[in-house]
């Protein structure tokens, strides 16, 4: 892509062009460990091969913040010339279709191992273990996790296809009210104490878990019921729900795992609960890091100020950058929601985490060593004045107090 640099014509290559594939480990990565899981049960190691199916919590609490710390920051940001070319090239959509069907490919492969009564050609003696059914679980919940962010990225855009494609997605982790609830809720309420998706400071992960779930569903079905009576129409009238995109994404759930039941048998409803559970808290887990303690100030109208770059935190760290789409730069994705991954940009200017998303999932999972890692940073980006920050009201006399300011 050409543009001028002080009036040279000069070149402009996106240096991740072709590294965006590596999305795809994420979604093959069960089907790469299996020559590895046969070469250990002929080797007699068959519990070290069991532990091996658990390559999806591998991949999030290990690899991805070694591969962070190793590799360190992208830094790389598209020039204004080439943004509607870059917007345009349909190869960097087609990287994200890809991770569909691989998706889906990996969760019936799942059911297949969890369910089997003879693993006889994977070296296994009968039907996996406990520890490998539920690794087998964990990792297929890992990618409809993973895949959620691919849901993300597609749900924003106009086109029906990808629409579509995002609430197929959501389909597998049972939070298709996501598409409803992120697009016309959390991107309207973001960094304010209203929306359920944005945490607040001294509320921990385990706090904000039920919160932001029960919120976000409440919200979409009345963001949902809303944009119906604007038709004319009766949102709980049958005939509506076809049209209706929380019923039907949550019908797309049905579907899918009452066939997987009927095929694979009730043995398979823990994996299905795991699949569920697990991939849902990987993406709250996310949204708790991304607005952590921000919040918009309201202006005399009672009205917030707009969304800026400082109502998110940001990372820029490459090889998460990757897995995740840009979804680090969640400063400009804010700014610009319809704008596609390839061409987000990452601010100096916005509030910085001190790692990838990758190294910060983990460690949301322990309130005392997140509180230790993030509440000053939260205080220096409002210059002290903890009046400015977004406060968990069940704690607020509490931390005012801590930090010796009057209410």
């Amino acid at each position: 892509m050409s543009t001028d640099v002080a009036g040279e014509p000069a070149i402009w290559q996106d240096k991740k062009r072709h590294l965006w594939l590596l999305g795809l480990i994420a979604p093959t990565m069960l089907f790469t460990v299996l020559p590895l899981v046969w070469a250990m049960n002929q080797a007699g190691w068959q519990i070290a091969s069991q532990i091996l199916l658990w390559v999806g919590p591998f991949l999030i609490y290990v690899l991805l913040p070694t591969l962070d710390l190793w590799i360190g920051a992208d830094g790389q940001n598209p020039p204004d010339e080439v943004m509607a070319a870059l917007e345009e090239d349909k190869y960097y959509r087609y990287a994200t279709y890809a991770y569909i069907p691989f998706q889906y490919a990996t969760a019936i492969f799942g059911a297949y191992l969890f369910t089997a009564s003879d693993l006889g050609w994977l070296g296994y003696d009968g039907s996996l273990g406990w520890l490998g059914k539920i690794g087998v679980a964990f990792t297929a919940a890992t990618v409809a996790g993973v895949g959620i962010n691919t849901a993300h990225e597609l749900g924003h855009k106009r086109e029906k296809l990808e629409r579509w494609l995002a609430k197929i997605t959501l389909a597998q982790v049972c939070y298709g009210h996501f598409y409803v609830e992120h697009n016309r809720g959390h991107h309207v309420r973001v960094a304010t104490p209203e929306d359920p998706a944005s945490a607040r400071f001294g509320e921990s992960f385990w706090e904000f878990l039920p919160r932001t779930v029960v919120g976000g569903i409440r919200s979409a079905w009345q963001l949902e019921a809303q944009r119906i009576r604007r038709t004319g129409k009766n949102p709980w009238n049958p005939r509506t729900w076809p049209d209706n995109d929380v019923v039907n994404a949550l019908a797309m759930s049905v579907v899918f795992w009452g066939v997987m039941v009927a095929v694979f048998g009730v043995a398979l409803l823990p994996y299905v609960a795991i699949n569920a559970v697990y991939g849902a808290s990987l993406l709250e887990s996310v949204n708790y890091l991304e607005h952590y303690g921000l919040v918009r100030q309201k202006r005399d109208n009672g009205r917030y100020e707009r969304c800026t770059p400082q109502h998110s935190w940001n990372s820029d760290h490459i090889v998460t950058n990757l897995f995740l789409y840009h979804l680090q730069r969640h400063s400009d994705h804010h700014a610009n929601p319809t704008r596609r991954y390839q061409t987000l940009r990452s601010f100096d200017d916005s509030p910085n985490l001190p790692a990838g998303y990758g190294a910060l999932i983990g460690v949301t999972y322990f309130p005392p060593l997140w509180r230790r890692l993030m509440d000053h940073r939260v205080l220096a980006h409002y210059d002290g004045d903890i009046t400015r920050v977004n406060i968990s009201p069940r704690r607020r006399e509490e931390i005012l107090a801590r930090y010796q300011t009057v209410p």
